[in-house]
């Protein structure tokens, strides 16, 4: 389940009030929210690779190598690659999806596997091998051992005959936080639970992506930039010990 955007804002917005420390606009706390929901994000990749070094526990639910890939999981998709061979240079390549086969626009954050008629696993090869292999009998592409170059965004596969059921496995980035509202009578923010919909719902609300156990590190952070926002120092100084307390313990 992704995490209330409004169960957030709430929050963040009675530990400031507590004391009168000052207040964070919905303007101010979509921007922040979603700065904090792609940190957290980005580090994922990063703790992947630190645990991935390390022995793992053999419960499953204790697992800290198969509970980062879970919170990874959420933004983890795939969709078919189009194929293009009418543009001038390049031409004959692979523009990456950005519909995903639930029909759903995503903008893509890093890929993964790719394949061909979801059976056969392209190999991923660098510029020099990519054409080096072709010049042998022995490494050249086949269909049954196809494979690709990725530059620029494009996917160059070989062969050349592969010209379709071309899938791409990849993360998606997440999606902007918003915090919608609507104006009351006495010109207080009232908060639209209704899907954002730029066309059909522009002041409706989008939710933090992020894996629920993260609730508690999303509101820490954004109170740290709050603090700035406000120009308190003991709230930067008191989120920025807890965030780096819960970092230590995590990894520890």
């Amino acid at each position: 389940m992704a995490i209330n955007v409004n169960t957030v804002y709430q929050t963040v917005l009675s530990i400031l009030n507590k004391e009168q420390r000052g207040y964070m606009t919905p303007d101010e706390f979509n921007k922040v929210g979603t700065q904090v929901q792609l940190e957290i994000f980005e580090k994922y990749f990063e703790d992947l690779n630190q645990q991935a070094r390390v022995p793992q526990s053999n419960l499953n639910y204790a697992d800290r190598l198969e509970n980062i890939d879970e919170k990874v999981a959420i933004f983890k998709t795939f969709g078919n690659a189009s194929y293009n061979n009418t543009s001038p240079t390049p031409t004959n390549y692979f523009t990456l999806p950005t519909t995903d086969s639930y029909g759903r626009t995503v903008n893509l954050y890093r890929i993964g596997e790719v394949t061909y008629k979801n059976e056969v696993l392209i190999q991923r090869l660098q510029r020099n091998d990519f054409y080096t292999s072709e010049k042998s009998k022995l490494t050249k592409a086949t269909e049954t051992f196809p494979t690709y170059l990725y530059e620029n965004n494009y996917l160059f596969v070989k062969p050349d005959t592969i010209q379709n059921n071309v899938q791409v496995e990849y993360v998606k980035k997440p999606s902007n936080v918003i915090w919608g509202f609507l104006v009351g009578s006495l010109g207080q923010y009232n908060w639209n639970e209704s899907d954002y919909n730029a066309t059909t719902e522009p002041s409706g609300s989008i939710n933090f992506e992020l894996h629920e156990s993260e609730q508690t590190e999303v509101i820490l952070r954004i109170l740290q930039y709050a603090g700035i926002i406000i120009r308190d120092p003991q709230i930067v100084q008191a989120a920025a010990q807890q965030v780096q307390m819960d970092e230590i313990n995590q990894k520890s």
